[in-house]
């Protein structure tokens, strides 16, 4: 309308009475809208405050979006999980309401570089960590997340863990394994401690072993160049989806079950990239990978699994010795490990006990 607007303009500077209706035929528009645009009318005005669905939701979401690091994806899927999808609707209409009214404080607008990689060629491994969470009860959660990444499907695997040793990364490891049913050619590390010797920088002689064990070759990251490992750390962004549960779980065992919950959206949501889920692509991709080794070898690196009964006087029976829990572990199944000169007790993933 700006070129009616400017002609009805001109006509008005000359004295000219405009003819209405021949401008209407000429701007395809009635000849009552070219009578108010003579008469002042400039377009927008008075539209409607339409009231949004989400309004009743907006303190729960700027609440969740002061989280540092947050995602507007993260609190969509946490207010799904909470209220159902048809009370929220769908994530682009969100998307806008969060956009509209200027909630999301903190927005990452970088980009990386993703390198391809065909069917069960390589899986990237990280740890997403120093996580803390509280509870409804005020109970304060410190861990980290294992993350594993299949390359070409973008199909993941996460997993809680109270320790980060190089013990926890083969058990990790093998569970990533048992849960994708095979074993990838090749995995990416960056120069995590239990991967690499700190001294000599080259992977260290018990990694090693265990990678030849599993069948897999060891990758690393290039220095400097963090774009390699760009799949699975954006994976690590969907570990976020957990802030917006921050004082909203009971317990440890309320907190695995949400990341089991987390990994399963992962795997059934759109990847961006490959505009499929990673459930859909990873049917083939299972098809290209390695077999998992047998049994034997796998419990080398497993021990844990291995449960010692608490008797009455609190001790446990390990290699012949005698070695003790808090009483309160009495008649339950503890699990035992022993690494270099330690021996660490665990009740489901809690250290309880070290010697």
């Amino acid at each position: 309308m700006e070129k009616l607007i400017t002609q009805l303009r001109i006509l008005k500077e000359m004295n000219l009475k405009p003819n209405y209706s021949a401008l209407a035929r000429e701007y395809g528009c009635d000849r009552r809208t070219v009578k108010k645009y003579n008469n002042g009318y400039t377009g927008g005005g008075n539209t409607r405050n339409k009231k949004s669905k989400l309004d009743k939701y907006l303190p729960i979401v700027q609440e969740k979006l002061q989280y540092k690091g947050i995602h507007i994806k993260s609190v969509y899927e946490f207010l799904i999980d909470k209220f159902s999808f048809e009370n929220i609707g769908t994530y682009s209409n969100f998307h806008k309401y969060v956009v509209k009214h200027k909630l999301l404080v903190n927005k990452n607008t970088s980009k990386t570089v993703r390198f391809e990689t065909l069917p069960g060629k390589q899986a990237q491994v990280d740890w997403k960590e120093d996580i803390t969470m509280i509870s409804k009860y005020g109970e304060i959660f410190k861990f980290s997340v294992f993350s594993f990444k299949l390359g070409n499907s973008r199909y993941v695997y996460y997993e809680y863990r109270k320790e980060k040793t190089r013990e926890d990364l083969f058990e990790c490891l093998i569970n990533a394994f048992k849960f994708i049913g095979g074993v990838p050619q090749e995995i990416l590390f960056d120069n995590m401690s239990s991967v690499v010797d700190v001294n000599t920088g080259k992977i260290n002689s018990k990694f090693l072993a265990f990678s030849k064990d599993m069948g897999f070759k060891v990758k690393r990251c290039k220095p400097r160049h963090p774009e390699t490992k760009g799949k699975v750390e954006s994976c690590n962004k969907f570990v976020e989806w957990l802030i917006p549960y921050n004082n909203e779980f009971e317990d440890e065992t309320q907190l695995i079950d949400l990341i089991h919950m987390i990994n399963s959206k992962v795997n059934s949501s759109v990847n961006q990239t490959t505009r499929v889920t990673p459930n859909f692509l990873f049917q083939k991709e299972k098809e290209y990978f390695l077999p998992i080794p047998k049994q034997t070898i796998l419990e080398q690196y497993t021990k844990r699994n291995q449960k010692y009964l608490v008797y009455p006087d609190s001790l446990i029976n390990f290699n012949n010795k005698k070695y003790s829990v808090p009483s309160k572990y009495i008649g339950q199944y503890v699990y035992a490990q022993q690494i270099d000169s330690y021996l660490y007790i665990y009740f489901n993933t809690n250290l309880i006990s070290k010697h």
